[in-house]
Protein backbone atom coordinates (compact mmCIF):
# COMPACT_ATOMS: atom_id res chain seq x y z
CA UNK A 1 0.00 0.00 0.00
CA UNK A 2 2.84 2.42 0.79
CA UNK A 3 4.10 2.30 -2.81
CA UNK A 4 0.80 3.66 -4.15
CA UNK A 5 0.94 7.18 -5.53
CA UNK A 6 -0.39 9.67 -2.97
CA UNK A 7 -3.61 11.46 -3.80
CA UNK A 8 -2.35 14.46 -1.84
CA UNK A 9 1.19 15.20 -0.71
CA UNK A 10 2.42 18.17 1.30
CA UNK A 11 6.08 18.96 0.68
CA UNK A 12 7.75 21.22 3.27
CA UNK A 13 4.65 23.38 3.63
CA UNK A 14 4.73 26.37 5.99
CA UNK A 15 2.13 28.89 7.14
CA UNK A 16 2.43 31.89 9.46
CA UNK A 17 -0.03 34.54 10.61
CA UNK A 18 0.59 38.13 11.58
CA UNK A 19 3.08 40.75 10.54
CA UNK A 20 6.79 40.20 10.16
CA UNK A 21 8.50 40.32 13.52
CA UNK A 22 5.28 39.35 15.30
CA UNK A 23 4.29 36.42 13.10
CA UNK A 24 2.93 33.25 14.69
CA UNK A 25 4.33 30.06 13.16
CA UNK A 26 1.26 27.85 12.66
CA UNK A 27 2.91 25.26 10.42
CA UNK A 28 6.59 24.85 9.63
CA UNK A 29 8.18 22.46 7.14
CA UNK A 30 5.20 20.08 7.20
CA UNK A 31 5.44 17.05 4.92
CA UNK A 32 3.13 14.05 4.67
CA UNK A 33 1.19 12.05 2.08
CA UNK A 34 -2.39 10.75 1.92
CA UNK A 35 -2.67 7.46 0.02
CA UNK A 36 -5.73 5.46 -1.12
CA UNK A 37 -7.04 3.10 1.53
CA UNK A 38 -4.88 4.44 4.34
CA UNK A 39 -5.55 6.64 7.37
CA UNK A 40 -3.07 9.19 8.68
CA UNK A 41 -3.76 10.45 12.22
CA UNK A 42 -2.60 13.98 13.02
CA UNK A 43 -2.43 14.30 16.81
CA UNK A 44 -1.51 17.03 19.25
CA UNK A 45 -3.01 19.34 21.83
CA UNK A 46 -5.04 22.46 21.06
CA UNK A 47 -2.93 25.11 19.34
CA UNK A 48 -0.37 22.66 17.99
CA UNK A 49 -1.22 23.40 14.34
CA UNK A 50 -3.54 20.50 13.48
CA UNK A 51 -6.41 22.65 12.23
CA UNK A 52 -4.04 24.83 10.20
CA UNK A 53 -2.83 21.68 8.42
CA UNK A 54 -6.43 20.65 7.79
CA UNK A 55 -7.24 24.03 6.28
CA UNK A 56 -4.13 23.89 4.12
CA UNK A 57 -5.25 20.51 2.79
CA UNK A 58 -8.75 21.91 2.21
CA UNK A 59 -7.23 24.95 0.45
CA UNK A 60 -8.86 27.35 2.87
CA UNK A 61 -5.33 28.67 3.48
CA UNK A 62 -2.62 29.24 0.90
CA UNK A 63 0.82 28.06 2.09
CA UNK A 64 3.60 30.62 2.52
CA UNK A 65 6.14 28.07 1.37
CA UNK A 66 6.35 24.53 0.05
CA UNK A 67 4.07 22.67 -2.35
CA UNK A 68 0.79 20.78 -2.25
CA UNK A 69 0.64 18.03 -4.87
CA UNK A 70 -2.60 16.50 -6.16
CA UNK A 71 -2.07 13.16 -7.91
CA UNK A 72 1.55 14.13 -8.46
CA UNK A 73 0.82 17.60 -9.89
CA UNK A 74 1.58 20.89 -8.21
CA UNK A 75 -1.87 22.25 -7.38
CA UNK A 76 -0.80 25.84 -8.07
CA UNK A 77 0.00 24.92 -11.68
CA UNK A 78 -3.25 23.10 -12.49
CA UNK A 79 -5.40 26.21 -12.89
CA UNK A 80 -9.13 26.53 -12.24
CA UNK A 81 -9.99 23.12 -13.73
CA UNK A 82 -7.52 21.35 -11.45
CA UNK A 83 -8.74 23.26 -8.41
CA UNK A 84 -12.36 22.33 -9.19
CA UNK A 85 -11.40 18.67 -9.44
CA UNK A 86 -9.47 18.98 -6.18
CA UNK A 87 -12.38 20.51 -4.28
CA UNK A 88 -14.66 17.73 -5.47
CA UNK A 89 -12.17 15.04 -4.45
CA UNK A 90 -11.27 16.46 -1.00
CA UNK A 91 -14.11 16.70 1.51
CA UNK A 92 -14.32 17.42 5.22
CA UNK A 93 -16.21 16.00 8.18
CA UNK A 94 -16.53 18.60 10.92
CA UNK A 95 -16.38 18.27 14.68
CA UNK A 96 -19.93 19.46 15.36
CA UNK A 97 -22.41 17.29 13.42
CA UNK A 98 -25.29 19.71 14.05
CA UNK A 99 -23.84 23.09 13.07
CA UNK A 100 -22.39 21.62 9.86
CA UNK A 101 -25.87 20.69 8.58
CA UNK A 102 -28.38 23.30 7.44
CA UNK A 103 -31.32 23.01 9.89
CA UNK A 104 -33.78 24.29 7.27
CA UNK A 105 -33.24 21.35 4.91
CA UNK A 106 -34.20 17.69 4.98
CA UNK A 107 -31.73 14.83 4.71
CA UNK A 108 -32.97 14.29 1.15
CA UNK A 109 -32.01 17.84 0.14
CA UNK A 110 -28.70 17.68 2.04
CA UNK A 111 -27.65 14.69 -0.08
CA UNK A 112 -29.41 15.68 -3.31
CA UNK A 113 -27.53 18.99 -3.56
CA UNK A 114 -23.97 17.54 -3.62
CA UNK A 115 -25.09 14.88 -6.09
CA UNK A 116 -26.32 17.65 -8.38
CA UNK A 117 -22.95 19.41 -8.08
CA UNK A 118 -20.59 16.45 -8.10
CA UNK A 119 -22.27 13.73 -10.14
CA UNK A 120 -23.91 15.47 -13.07
CA UNK A 121 -24.61 12.23 -14.95
CA UNK A 122 -27.25 11.19 -12.40
CA UNK A 123 -30.82 12.06 -13.37
CA UNK A 124 -34.33 11.35 -12.12
CA UNK A 125 -34.81 8.00 -10.41
CA UNK A 126 -31.07 7.37 -10.39
CA UNK A 127 -30.65 10.26 -7.93
CA UNK A 128 -33.26 8.76 -5.57
CA UNK A 129 -31.60 5.36 -5.77
CA UNK A 130 -28.17 6.86 -5.09
CA UNK A 131 -29.44 8.73 -2.03
CA UNK A 132 -30.90 5.49 -0.67
CA UNK A 133 -27.62 3.66 -1.38
CA UNK A 134 -25.62 6.38 0.40
CA UNK A 135 -27.81 6.16 3.48
CA UNK A 136 -27.53 2.38 3.58
CA UNK A 137 -23.76 2.72 3.16
CA UNK A 138 -23.63 4.73 6.41
CA UNK A 139 -26.02 2.26 8.07
CA UNK A 140 -29.15 4.44 8.10
CA UNK A 141 -32.64 3.44 6.97
CA UNK A 142 -33.60 5.62 3.97
CA UNK A 143 -37.30 5.35 4.72
CA UNK A 144 -36.79 6.50 8.31
CA UNK A 145 -34.51 9.51 7.82
CA UNK A 146 -34.89 10.89 4.28
CA UNK A 147 -37.65 13.37 5.12
CA UNK A 148 -36.30 14.37 8.50
CA UNK A 149 -34.48 17.58 9.44
CA UNK A 150 -31.18 17.55 11.37
CA UNK A 151 -32.81 18.44 14.70
CA UNK A 152 -34.90 15.25 14.45
CA UNK A 153 -31.80 13.07 14.34
CA UNK A 154 -29.35 11.94 17.02
CA UNK A 155 -25.75 13.17 17.05
CA UNK A 156 -24.50 9.87 15.65
CA UNK A 157 -27.09 9.94 12.86
CA UNK A 158 -26.14 13.52 11.95
CA UNK A 159 -22.48 12.59 11.71
CA UNK A 160 -23.38 9.66 9.46
CA UNK A 161 -25.27 12.09 7.22
CA UNK A 162 -22.12 14.22 7.07
CA UNK A 163 -20.14 11.16 5.99
CA UNK A 164 -22.75 10.30 3.35
CA UNK A 165 -22.54 13.86 2.05
CA UNK A 166 -18.79 13.52 1.45
CA UNK A 167 -19.45 10.32 -0.51
CA UNK A 168 -22.13 12.07 -2.55
CA UNK A 169 -19.43 14.41 -3.85
CA UNK A 170 -17.31 11.43 -4.86
CA UNK A 171 -14.66 12.13 -2.20
CA UNK A 172 -11.29 10.47 -2.63
CA UNK A 173 -9.82 12.16 0.45
CA UNK A 174 -11.71 12.89 3.66
CA UNK A 175 -10.40 15.26 6.32
CA UNK A 176 -12.06 14.30 9.60
CA UNK A 177 -11.53 16.96 12.29
CA UNK A 178 -12.32 15.41 15.70
CA UNK A 179 -15.37 13.64 14.17
CA UNK A 180 -16.37 11.80 17.37
CA UNK A 181 -15.46 14.27 20.12
CA UNK A 182 -19.01 15.69 20.38
CA UNK A 183 -20.75 12.32 20.21
CA UNK A 184 -21.91 10.12 23.07
CA UNK A 185 -19.34 7.51 23.99
CA UNK A 186 -21.85 4.78 23.11
CA UNK A 187 -21.97 5.79 19.42
CA UNK A 188 -18.35 6.75 18.82
CA UNK A 189 -17.22 3.23 17.99
CA UNK A 190 -19.87 2.90 15.29
CA UNK A 191 -18.66 6.05 13.53
CA UNK A 192 -15.02 4.96 13.78
CA UNK A 193 -15.91 1.55 12.35
CA UNK A 194 -17.72 3.28 9.49
CA UNK A 195 -14.62 5.33 8.67
CA UNK A 196 -12.54 2.15 8.68
CA UNK A 197 -15.01 0.47 6.31
CA UNK A 198 -14.85 3.42 3.89
CA UNK A 199 -11.08 3.21 3.88
CA UNK A 200 -11.14 -0.54 3.26
CA UNK A 201 -14.07 -0.86 0.84
CA UNK A 202 -13.91 2.41 -1.12
CA UNK A 203 -10.17 3.12 -1.03
CA UNK A 204 -10.71 6.55 0.51
CA UNK A 205 -7.66 8.31 1.97
CA UNK A 206 -8.39 9.68 5.44
CA UNK A 207 -6.70 12.45 7.41
CA UNK A 208 -7.94 11.90 10.97
CA UNK A 209 -7.30 14.88 13.26
CA UNK A 210 -7.58 14.29 16.98
CA UNK A 211 -6.09 14.77 20.44
CA UNK A 212 -7.33 11.29 21.44
CA UNK A 213 -4.51 8.78 21.08
CA UNK A 214 -6.84 5.83 21.70
CA UNK A 215 -9.00 6.57 18.65
CA UNK A 216 -5.90 7.38 16.60
CA UNK A 217 -4.53 3.93 17.41
CA UNK A 218 -7.87 2.37 16.42
CA UNK A 219 -8.36 3.97 13.00
CA UNK A 220 -4.90 4.99 11.74
CA UNK A 221 -2.15 3.26 9.81
CA UNK A 222 0.32 6.10 10.30
CA UNK A 223 0.55 8.86 12.89
CA UNK A 224 1.95 12.40 12.89
CA UNK A 225 2.62 14.01 16.28
CA UNK A 226 2.46 17.80 16.07
CA UNK A 227 3.53 20.54 18.46
CA UNK A 228 4.19 24.27 17.96
CA UNK A 229 3.54 24.00 14.22
CA UNK A 230 6.00 21.16 13.60
CA UNK A 231 5.58 17.44 13.14
CA UNK A 232 8.02 16.17 15.76
CA UNK A 233 7.50 12.39 15.37
CA UNK A 234 5.84 10.25 12.73
CA UNK A 235 5.58 6.76 11.29
CA UNK A 236 3.66 3.53 11.80
CA UNK A 237 1.04 4.20 14.46
CA UNK A 238 1.81 1.10 16.53
CA UNK A 239 5.58 1.62 16.44
CA UNK A 240 5.33 5.28 17.43
CA UNK A 241 2.87 4.73 20.28
CA UNK A 242 4.63 1.61 21.57
CA UNK A 243 8.11 3.18 21.47
CA UNK A 244 7.85 7.00 21.46
CA UNK A 245 11.20 8.70 21.01
CA UNK A 246 10.41 12.42 21.07
CA UNK A 247 9.89 13.92 24.56
CA UNK A 248 6.64 15.57 23.48
CA UNK A 249 5.17 12.26 22.24
CA UNK A 250 6.03 10.75 25.61
CA UNK A 251 4.35 13.70 27.29
CA UNK A 252 1.17 13.14 25.30
CA UNK A 253 1.12 9.46 26.19
CA UNK A 254 1.73 10.23 29.86
CA UNK A 255 -1.48 12.28 29.89
CA UNK A 256 -3.57 9.21 28.98
CA UNK A 257 -5.17 7.89 32.22
CA UNK A 258 -3.87 4.53 33.41
CA UNK A 259 -6.67 2.40 34.95
CA UNK A 260 -4.08 0.67 37.16
CA UNK A 261 -2.94 3.91 38.83
CA UNK A 262 -5.06 5.88 41.29
CA UNK A 263 -5.51 9.59 40.54
CA UNK A 264 -4.46 10.49 44.09
CA UNK A 265 -1.18 8.59 43.73
CA UNK A 266 1.62 11.21 43.72
CA UNK A 267 3.57 9.06 41.27
CA UNK A 268 0.81 9.51 38.68
CA UNK A 269 1.46 13.26 38.42
CA UNK A 270 4.23 14.73 36.29
CA UNK A 271 6.60 17.33 37.66
CA UNK A 272 5.29 20.64 36.20
CA UNK A 273 8.88 21.87 35.78
CA UNK A 274 9.73 18.81 33.66
CA UNK A 275 6.60 19.35 31.56
CA UNK A 276 7.46 23.00 30.94
CA UNK A 277 11.05 22.06 30.01
CA UNK A 278 9.74 19.62 27.39
CA UNK A 279 7.38 22.21 25.96
CA UNK A 280 10.07 24.91 25.90
CA UNK A 281 12.47 22.63 24.02
CA UNK A 282 9.78 21.49 21.55
CA UNK A 283 8.92 25.09 20.67
CA UNK A 284 12.35 25.58 19.08
CA UNK A 285 12.70 24.78 15.39
CA UNK A 286 13.66 21.15 15.07
CA UNK A 287 15.23 20.56 11.68
CA UNK A 288 17.29 17.41 12.28
CA UNK A 289 15.38 14.30 11.18
CA UNK A 290 16.43 10.98 12.71
CA UNK A 291 15.21 7.57 11.53
CA UNK A 292 14.81 5.57 14.72
CA UNK A 293 13.32 2.43 13.15
CA UNK A 294 11.43 1.08 10.14
CA UNK A 295 8.83 3.72 9.19
CA UNK A 296 9.54 5.64 12.42
CA UNK A 297 11.09 9.12 12.43
CA UNK A 298 11.59 11.95 14.89
CA UNK A 299 12.85 15.53 14.82
CA UNK A 300 15.34 17.21 17.10
CA UNK A 301 16.98 20.58 17.30
CA UNK A 302 20.01 20.80 15.05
Amino acid sequence: MMDQEPIIALERVSKSFGQRGKAVRAAHDVSFALRPGRTVALVGESGSGKTTCARLVMREYQPDGGRILFCGRDLDSTGAVGLKEYRRAVQMIFQDPFSSLNPAHTVDFILRRPLALGQLHLKGRAVDDTIADLLRRVELDPGAVTRKHPHELSGGQRQRINIARTLAMGARVIVADEPTSMLDVSVRLGVLNLLNEMKRDLGVALLYITHDLATARYVADDILVMYAGQIVEWGDVHRVLADPRHPYTRLLLSAVPDPEVRFDNPGSRLDPRAVEAIRREARHLQDRVVEVGPNHFTRHAA
